[in-house]
């Protein structure tokens, strides 16, 4: 693939319908296996790669999604710009269910992932300043516009552990953070897109209010799944029409992202390190 997409898929989204040239692909990658194998095809006169986040069958929790295999297979693949789309909680109660939200801020509470691709003999360090890509959310919001579809346009994820939903005290806490919506996976991929230098862009679709809301039931698996149809249709929808437009899309830095990033003396580089990293800093070491 040259200049591919990539797309992520979440809960409730586990393949892409209307693939052309289908094909699946095992990549095997430094950091394991991915979620599943990558089906690759053509969408939307487009060349894709598409991967379930958990895997086929939803076997992975948020903290076991094997989150730099599945980025660094994308990017080994020719991928440079990813569509992810997450099923979240609303916090506010502005935020209708169903409605996409494109975030474009993140609040990291994991602790037992890990989100770099630097370590074990060298050291980087990206800016997440703007951790999603602003050329992807505004074609997004544009196409939106003009298919009459309803989304809000920027939004803040704060990204919990999990697999346990928020205790109602976390969930009150969250909301004086002033958060916009809350899920458990996006904030770790949106790091490693970063570092990988794709352009990465969150399709949040909300299902339910956390257990803040005093007229809505608690979330639960049952809620989520009964809410996830409309959403996730939402969310092909507004993906097809962005690989339409993908050309009206305007610059961004993303593909910059590792410029000067790179802290260690490329002489004490480990061969190792680099052979891992190839894909990734290929293009940024002697």
């Amino acid at each position: 693939m040259t200049d591919g997409i990539g797309v992520i898929g979440g809960s409730g989204l586990y393949l892409m319908d209307g693939f052309e040239d289908v094909r699946e692909v095992t990549v095997e990658t430094p950091f394991g296996p991915t979620s599943d194998v990558l089906t690759v095809g053509r969408l939307g006169g487009r060349e894709i790669a598409f991967l379930p986040r958990h895997g086929r069958g939803h076997r992975y929790l948020p903290t076991e999604v094997p989150y730099r295999a599945n980025i660094w297979a994308m990017k080994s693949l020719g991928v440079s710009r990813i569509f992810s789309v997450s099923a979240v909680g609303s916090m506010k109660e502005e935020i209708s269910l169903g409605t996409p939200v494109l975030v474009d801020q993140f609040i990291d509470r994991t602790v037992a992932r890990p989100s770099t691709f630097f370590g074990n003999g060298i050291v980087g360090h990206v800016s997440m300043a703007d951790p999603t890509c602003s050329s992807l959310r505004g074609l997004l919001a544009k196409v939106a516009s003009e298919a009459g579809v309803s989304l809000i346009k920027s939004g803040t994820y704060v990204c919990m552990e999990g697999p346990q939903f928020s205790s109602r005290a976390e969930s009150f806490m969250y909301r004086q953070l002033g958060v916009d919506v809350i899920g458990m996976t996006n904030a770790t991929e949106a790091k490693l897109a970063r570092e990988a230098e794709i352009c990465y862009a969150t399709i949040a679709i909300p299902t339910d209010y956390d257990c803040w809301h005093a007229s809505e039931e608690d979330v639960s698996v049952e809620a989520v799944i009964a809410r996830l149809s409309l959403g996730v249709g939402r969310a092909r929808s507004l993906i097809l029409a962005a690989l339409a437009h993908l050309d009206e899309a305007g610059p961004c830095r993303c593909r910059e992202a590792l410029a000067g990033a790179v802290m260690t003396d490329p002489a004490r580089i480990p061969a190792e390190a680099k052979q891992r990293l190839a894909p990734i800093l290929g293009r940024r070491l002697p």
